[in-house]
């Protein structure tokens, strides 16, 4: 069976870890309470994703923390990751599966509602929904949905699901309240002067509105 846990879910960027590499920022926030990791870097190859998918592994040994593979579906497999997400432009959900493996995460990429009916619950494994906000890290986004949108697609998905873009700490009630099982979050963690000391924040957030609800 395939675990895993949305809760806050980092989304690495190449252009904010300069202080810390990804590795050292993965490492640091999943000390600070993040739950899943993914490498996402647009413009890198797939043999340099390769050898930063296999600096991140070997960060991540031994936390239960699993690592998604962003976009290149070769490179996801040749680290040997633990899942892959696809957006609604890249390779076919079922086609990522059947390279997969039925051991391996699978995310997708979510933006509307015609988006989420087409969804495969039998292929998929969770759902990003988003963009909440407009977010510098990804400027070729779709146009965001706001928080109303979020609810109203997290209501008709039949999976667990996260909720992306522009989130800040500020968001994780509205995010939870909208019955999305997690927050991503890029440059709330990535960039920060403590990766750590920012994840904790952002995890405790997310605890306290859990238990007052």
């Amino acid at each position: 069976m395939r675990r895993f846990d949305l809760s806050l879910y980092l989304v690495l960027d190449p252009d904010l870890c300069v202080v810390h590499s990804m590795a050292q920022t993965a490492r640091l926030a999943v000390a600070g309470g993040v739950t899943m990791v993914q490498l996402r870097d647009k413009a890198a190859t797939t043999a340099a994703l390769v050898e930063t998918g296999r600096e991140l592994k070997a960060a991540l040994a031994g936390t239960g923390v699993p690592l998604i593979v962003n976009d290149d579906l070769e490179a996801a497999v040749a680290i040997d990751a633990d899942g892959f997400h696809a957006g609604q432009d890249d390779v076919p959900a079922e086609v990522a599966r059947q390279r997969l493996g039925p051991g391996r995460i699978l995310g997708l990429s979510v933006e509307t509602e015609a988006a989420v009916e087409a969804i495969d619950v039998g292929v998929v494994d969770y759902v990003g929904v988003g963009p909440v906000f407009a977010t510098p890290t990804k400027p070729d986004h779709k146009q965001p949905i706001g928080l109303d949108g979020l609810a109203r697609l997290v209501r008709l998905c039949p999976l667990p699901s996260v909720a992306i873009g522009g989130l800040k700490q500020a968001h994780a009630a509205p995010v939870l309240a909208s019955g999305a099982g997690g927050m991503a979050v890029v440059s709330a963690i990535c960039g920060q002067p403590d990766p750590q000391a920012a994840a904790r924040s952002l995890s405790r957030s997310i605890e306290a509105w859990r238990l007052s609800h």
